[in-house]
């Protein structure tokens, strides 16, 4: 009845705004309509995207290569995108909502066990000459893997370095600011107040709150069509640009396993809280087609092992630890992209008992109108310290209106 409802209101709003007025219809990958009030006191570009995915995964153990074969087909990712300006464009707003089963999932009593529909809901107010101040839920400043869209992904998916440690997104404030040192040296500051249990909480606020510290460095100058945030150098940037950043994560109480993700630490007299600090290190160089990523991740926590009241352990743990990522790739003049990826995740083996990760991938992309219209396969080989090696080969087509 809920998703029912929703597509009723999605198709009711479309239906409004093609009566309101005649649409301006862009070019593929602009978006399905960009609209503009009759007074100029609104902007709204209505966009839509999917992510179609086939992924086979296997065990290279002692029964064979590739034994234990699963094979899946899946719609990764279905979005809707609304963004643009409101009676002025110093005040900005953007609403993503997922639609896909990934999407959606992870309700629990604290959504009211409904799905997450809510991606983004934030409304972005430049108030004076760089400052702009953000209130809503959307990703906080944290690992550059992270906060590049899914859908400008160099390769299928994001690494296990930003699947152990990202901060993702969460309901609350931040205030952002850049200047110039010099003619080319810009320097961008990003701080982040927020609830600290991530996206679409309804039920109060169960720990403390989030805090979150980012500052971004390009000596270089800034990379044409923010390409610090889009992975592969599509534009070919005809001089080098760098991009170096640091963040620091404080969630107060947190009271789940990866700060604001991953599972409630449940005790007998109710939430398990610790502070959770995590850390990244990240940066960003692209030059004529080639591009290079680079990512470390660190997690602690005062006292990692959920206890009831009796000092007993619940079971539950903070997934502390620390992880490297390194990517890179190069465009060929005919937009087939090579790239390559390796990663490295520690985490703490006698608190979380998971034991050393390294994972070795290769991609193969061709971008037929950039990031809107793609097709990506990569192989990744996963080594596992004292487990069984995994592979996985995966197949996605992408496409953006």
């Amino acid at each position: 009845m809920k998703t029912r409802s929703i597509l009723l209101g999605a198709f009711l709003l479309f239906t409004f705004v093609l009566t309101a007025q005649e649409p301006n219809a862009p070019a593929f990958g602009k978006g399905l309509f960009n609209l503009v009030g009759k007074d100029s006191s609104f902007t709204m570009k209505i966009g839509a995207r999917m992510q179609l995915l086939a992924i086979s995964e296997g065990q290279d153990d002692s029964d064979g290569f590739f034994s234990n074969n699963e094979t899946n087909f899946l719609v990764r990712r279905a979005r809707l995108k609304f963004d643009g300006y409101a009676y002025s464009p110093k005040l900005r707003y953007k609403i993503e909502l997922g639609l896909s089963n990934r999407d959606m999932s992870g309700g629990s009593e604290y959504t009211r066990n409904t799905p997450r529909y809510i991606m983004d809901a934030v409304i972005m107010w430049n108030f004076y000459e760089n400052f702009e101040l953000w209130f809503g839920q959307t990703k906080l400043p944290g690992n550059i893997e992270r906060v590049i869209s899914s859908g400008n992904l160099q390769q299928v998916d994001r690494s296990l370095v930003n699947s152990r440690f990202n901060i993702d997104r969460d309901m609350g404030v931040q205030l952002r600011h850049h200047f110039n040192v010099s003619d080319t040296f810009v320097i961008r500051e990003k701080l982040a107040f927020s609830q600290g249990e991530g996206r679409n909480v309804t039920d109060g606020n169960e720990g403390g709150f989030q805090y979150t510290g980012r500052v971004e460095l390009l000596p270089l100058g800034e990379f044409k069509s923010d390409g610090d945030y889009s992975g592969a150098d599509l534009v070919r940037e005809p001089t080098p640009k760098l991009f170096l950043a640091f963040t620091y994560d404080s969630n107060v109480d947190a009271v789940r396993t990866r700060s604001n993700l991953g599972s409630y630490m449940i005790t007998d007299t109710g939430l398990y809280a610790t502070t959770t600090n995590t850390i990244f290190a990240d940066l960003m160089f692209k030059y004529r087609g080639f591009s290079l990523m680079g990512e470390y991740s660190k997690r602690d926590a005062a006292d990692p092992i959920a206890k009831n009241s009796d000092g007993s352990e619940t079971g539950n743990v903070v997934w502390i630890g620390d992880g490297i990522n390194l990517q890179g790739g190069y465009l060929f003049p005919n937009n087939w992209e090579l790239s390559g990826r390796f990663t490295q995740i520690e985490l703490d083996e006698a608190i979380t008992g998971r034991s050393p990760e390294t994972q070795y991938t290769f991609g193969v992309s061709k971008y037929i109108v950039g990031h809107k219209l793609k097709v990506q396969s990569d192989l990744s080989y996963l080594s596992i310290e004292n487990g069984d090696n995994e592979v996985m080969f995966r197949l996605q087509v992408d496409m953006h209106f």
